[in-house]
């Protein structure tokens, strides 16, 4: 059986869709006996899916380089 640490570690690559079968059927495993890790694994689904939901994105490199020269210039 896998440790919590391994367990938590696996639920973060399946919340990227990078676990593979053997690492999941292994993560399950765990959290049908860990309560702890049940709970983690049901909160991270969750964020997961309210990520998705909102369509979040993240700034571009240009994007960043043309903020910072902005506010490199109103100081």
């Amino acid at each position: 059986m896998i440790t919590c640490e391994e367990s938590k570690t696996i639920c973060s690559k399946n919340q990227y869709k990078e676990a593979s079968w053997s690492e999941r059927l292994s993560m399950w495993f765990h959290v049908l006996m860990c309560k702890t890790c049940f709970k983690f694994s049901r909160k991270n689904t969750k964020l997961t899916g309210l990520c998705n939901e909102a369509s979040l994105h993240a700034l571009t490199d240009n994007e960043k380089s043309q903020i910072k020269k902005k506010l490199g210039q109103d100081t």
